[in-house]
C-alpha cells in the first residue's frame, strides 16, 4: 500500500471538496428541530436557497440525494400514463428516465451520441407536432455530469414559448447549481432539481426542488399517491421554519454556511470563476492532443471536463495510476463512456492553485500510464489563468423572450 502525505486531491465532479468553514459549521450539538432556535435556522436556509436558485417561489429541501428530488418532481406533477419528453444526453438522463418509467410515465426519449447537449430544435419540432398537448413535461439535464455537456434551459423555455406548449419545464441542475449561471424565475423554469454535494460545497444528503406557481397548480390537480415527497405538506410547515419529519439538522447548519460563502463571493463571481477554470482545463486537454467528450463548444461545461483517451488505452487504468502515484481521484467514465473517458472536476470550493495541481497530476499520470499525448498542457492552462488567453465570461440575467 502506497503511503501518501499531504491532502488527498478529490477531483471528481461530486461529491466535491467541502470547505473547512462548512465542516466546522456542521460540528454542532443535536438541536431540537421543533424549537425556536431551529426555526431561525430553517427560515434562514429556506430563504437563502431562494436566492441561490434565483427565485421568489418556494424551494423545498429534502433529506435525500438528488435522486430523491428527481422522484419528487415526478410524483408531485405526473400520473401513470402521462407523457414526458426527455433527451438522452448522458448517464444521468438515462437514470432519470428509469425513475419515470418505474412510475409508469410514458417517456419519449430523444437519443444523442452523449457528446452534446439536447437538440433544442428537435425538442421544438416534437412540441410543435404535439397538437393535442399530450406531452405534460419536458425534462432536461442542465449540466450532464457524465459527459460535461450543457443543455441551456433558457433555450428550451423559448422553444416551449414559440410553440405555445403548456408542458412543464423540469431541469436537473444538480451539478449546475452554484457553479453555472442559473435563473429559475427569469428563465421560466417550472421545477429545478438540485443537490447538496456539487457546487453547493456540502456533503451528500440534501436535495432541492424549486417550483413555479404553474408546477404547484399541477401538483394540486395531480391525484398520484405521494407522502414523503409531497410539496404541499413541506411548504405548509416550512412557514414555521420547520419540516413535517425529522430534517438533516447538522447538514442545515452546513447549508447556511455554504450559502454565506457563495454570497460573500457573489454568485456572478462564482459563475465566472467556474468559466475560467473550465477554459483553462480545456486548454490543457487541447495541448495534450486529447479529445473532449463534448464536441459542441456551445455546450462546454464550466463545472467539469470529460476527456476521451485513445482507443488503445483504458481510462480507468490511467485513473488508477494517478490515484496510486499522486493520491488524486478523477471521475470515472459512466455508462457508454466506461473505460473510454475520465472526468476532471473543477467545481465548488476550488481555486487556481488547486487546478494547477490537478492538471499537473493528470499530465504526470499520462506519462506514467504511457497514454499517447503531447506535453505542455499545464503551461497552456497557466496562460489562461494568467490572462494571456481571453476567457468569455457568462452572459448574465437573460430573461425569457
Amino acid at each position: 500500500m502506497t503511503l501518501h502525505t499531504g491532502r488527498h486531491f478529490l477531483q471528481i465532479p461530486g461529491p466535491t471538496n467541502v470547505p473547512d468553514r462548512v465542516l466546522r459549521a456542521m460540528d454542532m450539538p443535536t438541536l431540537d428541530h421543533r424549537g425556536p432556535e431551529f426555526a431561525e435556522l430553517g427560515h434562514a436556509v429556506l430563504v437563502g436557497c431562494q436566492r441561490i436558485f434565483r427565485t421568489k417561489q418556494p424551494v423545498i429541501i429534502y433529506p435525500s440525494s438528488g435522486t430523491g428530488a428527481w422522484e419528487a418532481a415526478i410524483v408531485n406533477t405526473l400520473s401513470p400514463g402521462d407523457k414526458v419528453l426527455m433527451a438522452e444526453t448522458g448517464q444521468f438522463a438515462v437514470l432519470w428516465r428509469g425513475i419515470a418509467e418505474k412510475f409508469k410515465i410514458d417517456v419519449e426519449f430523444m437519443p444523442t451520441d452523449w457528446r452534446r447537449g439536447a437538440d433544442v430544435a428537435e425538442i421544438e419540432a416534437r412540441l410543435a407536432a404535439d397538437r393535442e398537448h399530450k406531452i405534460k413535461a419536458v425534462c432536461v439535464v442542465h449540466n450532464e455530469t457524465s459527459t460535461s455537456c450543457v443543455t441551456h434551459p433558457l433555450e428550451v423555455r423559448k422553444a416551449l414559448n414559440r410553440t405555445n406548449h403548456p408542458a412543464l419545464l423540469m431541469v436537473d441542475t444538480i451539478s449546475g447549481l452554484a457553479s453555472l449561471e442559473y435563473e429559475h424565475d427569469a428563465w421560466g423554469i417550472d421545477i429545478s432539481v438540485g443537490g447538496s454535494q456539487k457546487g453547493m460545497m456540502l456533503p451528500p444528503g440534501l436535495s432541492f426542488n424549486a417550483v413555479s406557481e404553474k408546477a404547484l397548480a399541477a401538483s394540486k390537480a395531480n391525484q398520484s399517491m405521494r407522502s414523503y415527497w409531497d410539496w404541499h405538506d413541506m411548504i405548509a410547515i416550512n412557514k414555521l421554519g420547520t419540516f413535517p419529519y425529522t430534517p438533516a439538522t447538522n447538514l442545515l447548519f452546513a447549508l447556511r454556511e455554504a450559502i454565506a460563502m457563495l454570497e460573500e463571493e457573489g454568485l456572478e463571481n462564482v459563475w465566472a470563476r467556474h468559466v475560467r477554470h473550465g477554459a483553462a482545463t480545456r486548454a490543457a486537454v487541447k495541448a495534450w492532443g486529447l479529445d473532449l467528450v463534448c464536441l459542441d463548444p456551445h455546450g462546454y461545461s464550466a463545472a467539469l471536463t470529460a476527456v476521451m483517451v485513445p482507443e488503445s488505452c483504458d481510462a480507468d487504468a490511467l485513473r488508477k495510476v494517478i490515484l496510486e502515484n499522486f493520491d488524486m481521484s478523477l471521475g470515472t467514465g459512466l455508462g457508454k463512456l466506461k473505460g473510454k473517458a475520465f472526468r476532471i472536476g473543477h467545481i465548488g470550493h476550488f481555486n487556481d492553485l488547486m487546478l494547477m495541481g490537478t492538471l499537473s497530476g493528470v499530465e504526470m499520470g499520462l506519462d506514467l500510464a504511457k497514454v499517447p499525448h503531447r506535453g505542455g498542457g499545464v503551461i497552456a492552462a497557466m496562460d489562461v489563468l494568467k490572462g494571456r488567453d481571453v476567457v468569455a465570461m457568462p452572459k448574465s440575467k437573460a430573461a425569457v423572450a
